[in-house]
């Protein structure tokens, strides 16, 4: 039984390391919001969401949405929009200006939202979840299956619970925003790099 439980635990790691859309939006909620507990509904909800993605891919929807050149197609697409737009507003975005506001105008309902939205509408975290992990818990039944989806679980919630904490400190240390600007620069040429991926993968069908 240990076995699909280091696979599970492995293979989210993997796929919930690289820099992202919800990975910048947890870390930088960790740094910008006044207090670590109105960081907690943003962790809350993106461990939720990638919570259902996996159970919807353990659970064989992935057969679905690969089967599928229509879904597919719609997903690549969706992606690369949705990374290209993420991308900009995440290259012009100014630390400093958006830590004032997340004090007064970021209230509980707009990060449940936003949260929502980068985790469920993102078609390449989607893609990877999916995709990836759909088809790897094809190895296993029964309570294997079970273990594995748990060990996928388990890394979204420590992931974006260290993620929140280490954003909280970074921007205690830093009070300029130079380094969270530094990071939205590398994180939106990531994803137009995701972008480009995913077009590619478009053409190529």
């Amino acid at each position: 039984m240990l076995e699909p439980f280091i696979h599970g635990f492995i293979l989210a790691l993997g796929l919930i390391l690289p820099l992202g859309v919800q990975n910048v939006f947890v870390f930088n909620q960790g740094a910008l919001q006044p207090s670590y507990r109105r960081v907690l509904p943003v962790v809350i909800t993106a461990s939720l969401c990638d919570t259902l993605l996996i159970l919807a891919a353990v659970l064989g929807v992935s057969l679905l949405i690969l089967g599928s050149f229509w879904i597919k197609t719609i997903l690549l697409m969706g992606g690369f929009i949705f990374l290209v737009y993420m991308g900009w507003n995440t290259w012009k975005s100014n630390p400093s200006n958006e830590r004032k506001e997340m004090s007064v105008n970021f209230t509980f309902k707009k990060q449940v939202l936003f949260s929502a939205s980068v985790s469920l509408l993102n078609p390449h975290a989607i893609m990877d979840t999916v995709g990836v992990i759909g088809t790897s818990s094809l190895n296993y039944q029964g309570e294997e299956k079970f273990i594995f989806a748990v060990a996928c679980i388990l890394v979204s919630w420590i992931w974006f619970l260290g993620l929140s904490i280490i954003g909280r400190i970074s921007g205690k240390i830093d009070q300029s925003g130079n380094f969270l600007l530094f990071l939205n620069k590398i994180s939106a040429l990531v994803m137009w790099g995701a972008a480009v991926y995913l077009l590619l993968a478009l053409i190529k069908q």
